[in-house]
């Protein structure tokens, strides 16, 4: 195998980008939680954590703060995830 220099590759770049309900899955499946584990965390009930992965519900500010203390991050990070990508990557 031969070796590569850096300056022959060209960093990727994102192609889709990520819903609400996505990240917080993403975020759960990367702590290694179930819904029902998450919603004991933030206090929201799991048939409400599936609603809101799977884009049926709007998450409004209360429950994005909630879900964000029970992941250590900050609320945008949840709310407005095409700006936050980075952090997420902090935190897998």
């Amino acid at each position: 195998m031969g070796t590569h220099r850096n300056a022959e590759f060209i960093p990727a770049k994102p192609h889709i980008a990520l819903t609400t309900g996505e990240v917080i899955r993403m975020l759960r499946e990367l702590k290694g939680w179930t819904q029902a584990e998450l919603a004991n965390r933030c206090g929201i009930n799991a048939t409400n954590i599936s609603l809101l992965e799977n884009e049926k519900v709007e998450i409004g500010k209360k429950r994005a703060e909630q879900i964000a203390r029970a992941f250590g991050i900050h609320p945008a990070i949840i709310m407005f995830p095409e700006h936050e990508g980075n952090e997420i990557k902090k935190v897998a």
